[in-house]
């Protein structure tokens, strides 16, 4: 029980960083989307290499977000039904959706591997004239992020199967 809760813990502290770090992103999303606005309405100026890079720092944003929420309870969450169970069906319902997001996690990093491995193949880059190339790199964040997914799970799960065992 101790080493579960070590577990958790350290996985915890992990995705503390890993989102901490992402949301320095949104700085530079915001920074990237002002310039291109200032850049196209002030002078006239498109860039699609900044306009595809918009969309290059969200990826992070959401696939490595969804941990850090899910983390902090920021998900989102049918609270409309969950208010009404008691505190004890609320863990179980707790360990059960921990479980259906690491199975949903497995399937998503299972499918993702051909997909990223395909485009890595073909060296894939963008179809716009002066775009960013590498989209694999991009692609690649898309089962990072589901296991950085999967991990925050399992820490849901340990942490709530100890507190349905002391309730």
């Amino acid at each position: 029980m101790g080493a579960a809760r070590k577990l958790a813990g350290g996985i915890d502290r992990f995705i503390d960083v890993v989102g901490r770090a992402t949301a320095w992103l949104t700085l530079g999303l915001a920074l990237v989307m002002g310039t291109n606005v200032l850049l196209r309405y002030g002078f006239s100026i498109g860039s699609i290499w900044m306009q595809e890079f918009e969309w290059h720092i969200m990826v992070p944003i959401c696939a490595f977000g969804m941990s850090y929420a899910l983390r902090h309870g920021e998900h989102v969450r049918v609270d409309v039904l969950f208010q009404y169970l008691s505190p004890r069906n609320k863990i179980r319902v707790d360990v059960i959706t921990a479980i259906c997001a690491m199975l949903l996690s497995i399937i998503v990093i299972w499918l993702c591997i051909p997909y990223v491995w395909q485009s890595w193949s073909i060296g894939e880059g963008t179809a716009n004239p002066g775009g960013i190339d590498y989209r694999y790199i991009v692609k690649a964040l898309i089962p990072i992020g589901f296991a950085l997914f999967f991990v925050q799970s399992l820490s849901e799960a340990i942490k709530s199967t100890l507190a349905l065992q002391s309730a």
